[in-house]
């Protein structure tokens, strides 16, 4: 059984790191300076969440599936999720209200999104980030989507993505509830990226993608049934503001 931790042979690209900064980093710090300076009153309570997600997800699964390697997935993802909060403080938004809630959340996020990367790695080789690419942009496409026209998707929609899952957990953290209001998109984060280690480390073997997707479903379905509370419950006074 050979662990997801080992590196594989890829050849890894400018490209590719490219691509890693600007969905990790640059597009996320856009959109919250953004939100900063343009953003309505209260709007961070809603849109913060999804950017900080966004930027998880952009971080783990293309930086590991880019560098065939988990351990720099994950250290991409917090590093990045570190670095995206700081920016909130900077930009005038408060601290988290519990914030090793936030950084739990952030945690099982970033190994769950570079799980993904390595198996793309693993199960593709060089063309394992474009994969990853394909991934990120699909599910933030449907976040954007929902942000953008409420109601226009089903929630069950929502509910499949992980994205969503760690958006709603980073939302009840930064709005004030605690780890347990957010169990259900936590579960399911950790519970995915056990699944899908199984898979990087049982590949070529095809039988483990059942074990992945049925892991999937039942979470999806937990997370369904359990929602945490809506971000738009945050204090509407977190939206950060340029000082005068």
């Amino acid at each position: 059984m050979e662990s997801p931790f080992t590196k594989v042979p890829v050849s890894g690209t400018n490209a590719a790191w490219l691509t890693t900064g600007l969905f990790a980093f640059v597009i996320p710090a856009a959109a919250l300076w953004l939100l900063a300076f343009s953003g309505p009153p209260g709007s961070f309570a809603t849109l913060g969440a999804p950017i900080l997600a966004v930027g998880l997800m952009g971080a783990g699964i293309i930086g590991a599936a880019a560098s065939a390697s988990l351990a720099t997935g994950v250290l991409l993802a917090v590093l990045t999720g570190g670095g995206l909060l700081t920016l909130t403080l900077v930009l005038g938004s408060p601290a988290p209200l519990h914030p090793l809630s936030a950084a739990l959340a952030c945690a099982i996020a970033s190994l769950s999104f570079a799980a993904r990367g390595a198996l793309f790695a693993r199960s593709a080789g060089d063309k394992g980030w474009w994969i990853a690419l394909f991934v990120v942009f699909g599910e933030v496409s449907i976040l954007a989507t929902a942000l953008a026209m409420p109601g226009a998707l089903p929630a069950w929609l929502l509910a499949l993505l992980p994205a969503q899952w760690t958006s709603v957990a980073i939302a009840a953290a930064l709005g004030g509830a605690d780890t347990l209001a957010a169990a259900a998109p936590l579960i399911a984060l950790a519970a995915t990226a056990a699944a899908t280690l199984l898979v990087a480390m049982l590949w070529p073997r095809r039988w483990p993608y059942a074990i992945m997707f049925t892991t999937w479903l039942a979470c999806s379905a937990l997370v369904w049934h359990r929602p945490a509370p809506s971000p738009a419950a945050a204090d509407a006074g977190s939206a950060p503001h340029a000082a005068p």
